[in-house]
């Protein structure tokens, strides 16, 4: 055998993975059959429990707007509010809203992050939100089937805890008195380190285990890569479950799948043939099989495969039948979406 063989298809690959560049171009005028454009712009979608509409804001500190599936009619539904700087938009099984936002814009760190906090929207026409009187890390999980929600709590809302902490916490959205509150709030998971910074995402398997994400942000403190783990946590237990073992790849838990078997990642794997930071600069979306060896993992859309773009923020209809998803651009602040799609399995 010619011992230089080996060396010599080694010299020959390396050339092509050096080469190996994302395409120019708008994704959106290469959509395969299965993807359809629902909205040129807006950010953040999330179904209605009977799937008949998806709610999604217009911009980051924006309005709150539904649009109908079948007849694509689009109604706002802050736009009663003078000045709204809300982010996200969410449904409550009764088919109530939750907003999450700031009371005022200040700047998009301060809004985003000290003066966060929880709006509740009723589903009759001409509502306005009402203060929750609740500071919170980014989202909060919502039970498909009760008024269970959970959401992270961050030093930014919270002074008063360490600045290396962060903490997972339960409770009930009470719509039983003259006005909205949050009741049985229970601390269920706390991280003392910046190698991990919680954010809540989905319950599954009857609201009993919940999905979350562990972030990294070490080496990007230092002007590196950002870092990111699908986790789960079993509710009765406590027991906490690492999916996707993967600690140098970049991956947020987004969407879950009505069979609790499957969730939606915003995931960085393709980073090894393409190229670029690990982290939220250059997302595609991925199907991960909660079985905790994180082998199954599959990409579902090729946005990133474009320069200067990304697939973001699935959710997945509670039908199991439609994500909708958001485009974004490469290297801006996560969650700004350019416009939804609608994913069809």
């Amino acid at each position: 055998m010619n011992m230089r063989l080996p060396v010599l298809l080694a010299l020959l690959v390396l050339p092509l993975t050096a080469m190996a560049q994302r395409k120019p171009g708008n994704p959106l005028e290469h959509l395969p059959s299965n993807i359809e454009l629902l909205s040129g712009y807006g950010e953040r979608p999330d179904f209605s429990p009977d799937n008949q509409s998806v709610a999604f804001m217009t911009k980051s500190f924006g309005d709150a707007l539904v649009v109908d599936l079948k007849t694509r009619v689009v109604h706002c539904l802050t736009c009663n509010v003078p000045g709204a700087a809300f982010l996200r938009v969410m449904h409550l099984p009764s088919g109530d809203y939750l907003l999450i936002g700031a009371d005022k814009f200040v700047d998009i760190h301060t809004s985003r992050t000290r003066d966060n906090e929880l709006w509740f929207l009723s589903k009759k026409p001409g509502s306005k939100p009402v203060r929750m009187g609740v500071k919170l890390s980014e989202g909060i999980a919502i039970s498909k089937i009760s008024n269970k929600v959970a959401f992270s709590e961050l030093p930014q809302q919270f002074p008063d805890m360490p600045s290396t902490d962060s903490r997972l916490v339960t409770a009930e959205v009470d719509l039983s008195g003259p006005t909205p509150k949050l009741i049985n709030r229970k601390v269920v998971y706390e991280s003392h380190s910046e190698s991990c910074k919680l954010e809540s995402q989905d319950f599954y398997d009857n609201d009993s285990k919940m999905t979350f994400t562990c972030y990294d942000n070490h080496d990007r403190i230092k002007g590196g890569d950002q870092y990111a783990i699908v986790m789960g946590i079993d509710l009765k237990t406590n027991q906490v479950t690492d999916f996707t073992k993967a600690p140098d790849t970049y991956n947020e838990v987004e969407g879950i799948f009505p069979d609790g078997k499957y969730t939606c990642v915003e995931g960085d794997r393709h980073v090894a043939q393409v190229g670029g930071h690990h982290g939220n600069i250059n997302l595609d979306i991925y199907k991960l099989r909660l079985d905790g060896t994180g082998k199954d993992f599959v990409r579902l859309t090729h946005f990133n495969e474009y320069q200067g773009f990304k697939a973001a923020n699935p959710v997945v209809s509670t039908d199991g039948k439609l994500m909708a998803f958001q485009i974004g651009r490469s290297g801006e602040e996560a969650g700004v979406g350019y416009g939804i799609l609608l994913y069809h399995f």
